[in-house]
This record gives C-alpha cells, structure tokens and sequence, in this order.
C-alpha cells in the first residue's frame, strides 16, 4: 500500500480539498494481488488502490467512455505480417497506465482507506489523474498516450483506432495497444 501511495503522490494525482457544497465524493478501495514467478512461486504482493466508479453519474462525474481494445483481426494480421517477414515482435506493459491520464472533469473521491484524518472528515481527493475503476480512465490514459506517439510520428489507424503506424524512410513501424498492454513490430 505504501508502494502504490508514493507512485499516486510521485505522479500528483490528486490535491487534498474541502468538499465543495453540493458535490459528492466516490468511494475508494484497496485491491490486492499476489504476483507469481513462472514456477508458481511469490514473487511479491502488490496493493492497488481503485475508484469506485460505480458509484459515478453520467454527466456529473464524467461524459465519456472508451476503452482502447484492439480488434482481434487486427492483431491476427499483425502477427501474421511479423511471423511472414521475420519482424522482431515487442510485447509491453506500461505499469500504473491510468495514473498517467489527466482528467478534464471535477471529480472527487473519498480519502483512501487506511489514511483518513479523524479531524478533517471533510477533507476530500479533488483527482487530477485517472485512477483505476474510474468510468473515465481507459479514455483519459489512451487520449494522452496517442497524443505522445503523434508527437513521435505515428498516425492512427481509421479502421482500428488501437493500431499506430509510423512510415520514416520507406520503413514501418506498427504498435497495437490493448487498454495498457502493446505489441509493436516492424522492419524499423
């Protein structure tokens, strides 16, 4: 828990307010996993704190949704191209994806359980960052991952929104993500 608590303070996720008149909050949870080695063994306990986004209304606490899941004909092909052109295939996982989306709604959410303050019980998160469970996080983390690989030069597919080409110097270079899990290939 403590781990998780530095990277949301590390990437600013939120400020400490009073709850303004006629706002609500969303509750908060802890969730925990056991991660194992391929032999099965512990290889440690990881501790996530998550929104309870269930609880938000629509036009209130957020507007829209998505959720970047790459469709499956578009990995078939792109597995066939790399295994047919002997590309290199990359498989990535970003660690606390939505924790980089910014949020552009005002979204408050209670303290987290285990760091209350007993004399401020209305002392609430005022989110800056998406967080997990949250309607509005696949969306916010996915808008400002295509923003940083346009910069690089990418484009968007039309047909598939997940797939990112780059053309440079008669090469190319293909990167599909599924919510924070890409693979990318190519003969760059």
């Amino acid at each position: 828990m403590e781990e998780e608590m530095e990277a949301l303070q590390k990437n600013h996720t939120w400020e400490l307010v009073v709850l303004p008149k006629g706002k609500r909050s969303v509750g908060c949870k802890w969730v925990y996993i056991i991660k194992h080695d391929l032999d099965g063994s512990v290889s440690r306990y990881k501790a996530r704190l998550v929104a309870k986004g269930f609880t938000q209304t629509y036009g209130v606490d957020y507007d829209e949704t998505f959720a970047p899941v790459a469709k499956i004909n578009t990995i078939r092909v792109l597995l066939s191209l790399a295994a047919n052109l002997d590309w290199p295939l990359k498989q990535l996982d970003v660690k606390n994806a939505f924790l980089h989306g910014d949020l552009a709604e005002e979204v408050y959410m209670s303290l987290p359980p285990g760091y209350e303050t007993a004399d401020k019980t209305d002392v609430v998160c005022r989110l800056k960052k998406s967080l997990y469970g949250l309607k509005q996080s696949p969306r916010a983390w996915f808008g400002r991952f295509t923003q940083a690989m346009k910069r690089y030069g990418y484009k968007q597919s039309n047909s598939n929104h997940t797939l990112l080409l780059k053309h440079q110097k008669g090469k190319v270079t293909a990167l599909i993500i599924y919510v924070n899990d890409m693979v990318i290939t190519g003969d760059d």
